[in-house]
């Protein structure tokens, strides 16, 4: 929807910058139309991954290459990325130990079902950073959630999950739940699920410590899924202190709490629970920590190891319904090690986060230079606008705060002025390549592309 009384933008300028925006991308990229028209005889709606199609372009985009913080489309337009995969590729594309790495095992195996020199290296380089002791591996960060939920649920005996509206764990079905009208409803956009996830998925706002309290009152919840910082219906920071309460809580009630990390990373080399000392029971990592490559990893405390180890060994014998055949593989753990090893460090993150400050900063001058009643959030080496004054405190200020054609317009006009942003939001990452110019780029092309909105 588009209202312009709270996004300060006519919904009649928005219409006129994406026909403009629209017919301006399709002139410019005649070999990527020319290539999205052949996948389309192949692929479903014409693309790998059907979210593909979610740029808002009149036909999909085609990239040639992707180094460092810049694409290169078939046609040959080199922009600036600030998506980065949609976190995939946080550390920028193809960085030099990483390919490196992948090089060197190539040539060693890629796959065997087995472990090598580097899982146990891995593994450690995980502890030191994000303090849990015990690691298994996956293949995406949905798995390891997915994993996570299932080792969760036999070592407690319980069976109900809790999560926080409006959340985001990937493609685990257990997490489509969201409050509307303050009643727990299965999302509508789940294609092809037959259970009712409500009987064992429980949700409340985020925030909110007195509906914490009563949803773990029953005593079957065996663990809080939930990011640190809610980063995918737009940012919603935790309020100060809620945290350190939320954890006494869930661990009152016998609870467990679970840190997905796989956005907050871009906090620091350890996450934003490490970097903020929270203390939680199990961490999911994905995307970023292979580099660009698929991998994920979970880990445990020593406690809930142990819980998860016994319940596997008083199980009858077969198949757990626990991880996938490519799992752990050689290249994988490469690219883990080389990541862990030259990018997830203190100084490499240093680096991103100053430069994030410094676009975080930027966007917001430029929204005050259009009086524009947005709000920008920063978490580490991630930032994002939103079409509300103040920053949400929960998924539905944050949902109320959307827009989905203003959004559409903003991100294809910049995508045309040499500048990539994340498609489904607002979103934004700075990678160790990128550069005080390429902040500059996107700047600018901002202020322009909200003088068409505004002026």
């Amino acid at each position: 929807m588009t209202h312009a009384h709270f996004t300060g933008v006519s919904p009649q300028r928005v219409r006129e910058l994406t026909s403009i925006e629209t017919e301006r991308y399709a002139l410019a990229n005649p070999s990527s139309r020319a290539m999205a028209a052949e996948s389309a005889q192949h692929l479903m709606f014409g693309v790998p991954l059907h979210w593909m199609n979610d740029w808002g372009t009149p036909f999909p985009l085609q990239v040639a290459q992707a180094r460092g913080a810049t694409l290169v489309d078939v046609d040959g337009h080199e922009r600036v990325d600030f998506c980065l995969g949609d976190t995939g590729a946080m550390f920028g594309h193809s960085p030099a130990a990483v390919t490196a790495a992948l090089r060197a095992q190539a040539g060693l195996g890629l796959t065997a079902m087995l472990g090598g020199p580097d899982a146990g290296t891995v593994a450690l380089l995980l502890t030191e950073r994000f303090g849990m002791t015990r690691w298994q591996f996956a293949m995406t960060a949905s798995d390891a959630n997915r994993f996570v939920l299932r080792w969760i649920r036999a070592a407690t005996g319980r069976p109900v999950l809790l999560v926080f509206n409006g959340c985001y764990h990937g493609t685990v079905d257990d997490v489509f739940v969201d409050l509307v009208d303050g009643r727990p409803t299965q999302r509508d956009s789940l294609l092809g699920q037959v259970q009712d996830l409500t009987r064992t998925t429980r949700v409340v706002e985020f925030n909110d410590l007195s509906a914490l309290e009563a949803a773990l009152a029953p005593g079957d919840v065996a663990c809080v899924l939930a990011e640190p910082v809610m980063t995918n219906i737009g940012m919603v920071l935790p309020e100060p202190g809620f945290w350190e309460r939320a954890i006494e809580i869930i661990h009152r009630h016998g609870s467990q709490l679970v840190m997905d990390e796989t956005h907050t990373i871009s906090s620091g080399p350890g996450g934003y629970a490490r970097a903020h000392g929270l203390a939680a029971d199990a961490v999911v990592l994905g995307k970023p920590l292979g580099g660009g490559m698929p991998c994920a990893a979970y880990g445990f405390t020593e406690a809930l190891a142990a819980q998860a180890e016994a319940a596997k060994r008083a199980a009858p014998p077969g198949h757990s319904g626990v991880g996938t055949t490519l799992t752990a593989n050689l290249l994988a753990m490469a690219a883990m090690r080389a990541t862990l090893t030259h990018l997830m460090t203190p100084a490499v993150f240093d680096e991103m986060h100053r430069r994030c400050t410094r676009l975080a900063d930027g966007l917001r001058r430029v929204i005050a230079r259009h009086r524009l009643p947005w709000c920008v959030t920063q978490v580490g080496a991630r930032c994002e606008f939103q079409f509300c004054a103040s920053p949400p405190r929960n998924g539905t200020e944050a949902t109320a705060a959307m827009d989905a054609a203003l959004e559409h317009a903003i991100h294809l006009a910049l995508l045309n002025r040499g500048v990539v942003i994340t498609p489904f939001h607002n979103m934004m990452l700075v990678c160790p390549d990128t550069t005080d110019d390429d902040v500059e780029s996107l700047l600018i092309a901002f202020d322009g592309v909200l003088g068409q909105l505004t002026d």
